[in-house]
């Protein structure tokens, strides 16, 4: 072997020891594991990689939730009922019951009373402020109750099955062979007439509805691949059912539930019309339910009020299909 070949030999044989030094990583250095050990971090990243996922979800269902002008307008109209709710007592602080002018006041007629006065000198806008806060009131924790129970019924039925899907189905069957409203009549009539009372009536004949329809969708979703691969995982039965299959049956629910509290203030309502109200307060119902017998002469007694309920029926309805459309994920790779 010649001298130049021994040169060229150890410059080979050099070269070859420094790539290795190179990537040996140095005692204390995290850098250089991270390098050698990038592995290791798979379940970091993985992490990471799901809540930019969820993040871009949720980005995308509220572009296209602001994209529906008539899911705007029901939620523009609903913050403006959810507004007069709370600043009714700071407008109008004394007893919306209370007699404070002349009879038969139009809207109009007199500026200390804009929406005029009923057959008693009661002031018609007071009783429409202060009655959006026991329609809210009743439609929002009735339609709480009433899905929560609906929900936990639902969801254990559809994803176990068996006898225990016997037994609630026959449980809902009971409660909806009776017709609803007369339940409720009778409900309201047999304990003492008030706020607490109806709602608690209301979210015990609604409940049925979001059980049978929650049962239903687990019932769809339970044998998809990404639940079978929860079992694989050994994941609990309440993370497969809150976790897994709750989020994918979800749009209908949303939609439900927007209907749901329109549907308690509608009972509501009638109840009030009815007489069966909470003699307390002032409500939607029991406005229009005073003026009934005044239509002809004081049309407007029933006309405000009723024109609150409608609108705000609409607007919940308006923003139930608009959550529906955003959060439908059968619309993800549309979007």
């Amino acid at each position: 072997m010649s001298t130049t070949d021994i040169g060229t030999f150890r410059s080979i044989a050099g070269e070859r020891d420094i790539v290795p030094n190179e990537a040996e990583p140095i005692a204390g250095s995290g850098s250089a594991d991270a390098a050698a050990w990038s592995n290791m971090k798979a379940p970091d990243a993985r992490s990471q990689s799901s809540s930019a996922v969820a993040l871009t979800n949720g980005r995308r269902a509220l572009k296209v939730f602001l994209s529906n002008p008539n899911a705007l307008f029901g939620t523009g109209f609903l913050l403006l009922v959810i507004v007069v709710a709370f600043v009714a007592p700071v407008l109008y602080p004394d007893d919306p019951l209370s007699m404070v002018g002349r009879p038969f006041l139009w809207p109009g007629q007199n500026p200390a009373f804009p929406l005029g006065t009923d057959s008693l000198g009661r002031d018609v806008l007071a009783g429409i402020l202060h009655g959006s806060r026991i329609s809210l009131f009743v439609g929002l924790t009735a339609t709480a109750l009433g899905l929560t129970f609906g929900v936990l019924v639902g969801s254990v039925a559809g994803y176990f099955g068996g006898w225990i899907d016997d037994v609630l189905v026959r449980l809902i069957e009971i409660f909806q062979t009776l017709p609803s409203f007369v339940l409720l009549v009778v409900l309201v009539a047999i304990a003492q007439p008030s706020a607490t009372t109806v709602t608690l009536a209301i979210a015990i004949i609604s409940w049925p509805t979001v059980a049978r329809l929650t049962r239903a969708e687990f019932r769809a979703i339970r044998e998809k691949d990404f639940v079978v691969a929860a079992r694989s995982l050994g994941y609990g039965h309440a993370r497969i059912i809150f976790r897994e299959i709750l989020p994918n049956a979800l749009p209908p629910i949303i939609v439900t539930s927007s209907v749901m509290v329109a549907t308690a203030i509608l009972m509501e309502s009638a109840l009030s019309f009815m007489g069966l109200g909470d003699p307390n307060v002032v409500s939607w119902g029991s406005m229009i339910g005073t003026g009934r017998e005044l239509v002809r002469t004081a049309w407007y007694l029933t006309a405000l009020p009723g024109l609150a309920i409608v609108f705000t029926v609409l607007a919940l309805n308006l923003i139930g299909d608009g959550l529906n459309d955003a959060l439908n994920p059968r619309f993800s790779q549309d979007r």
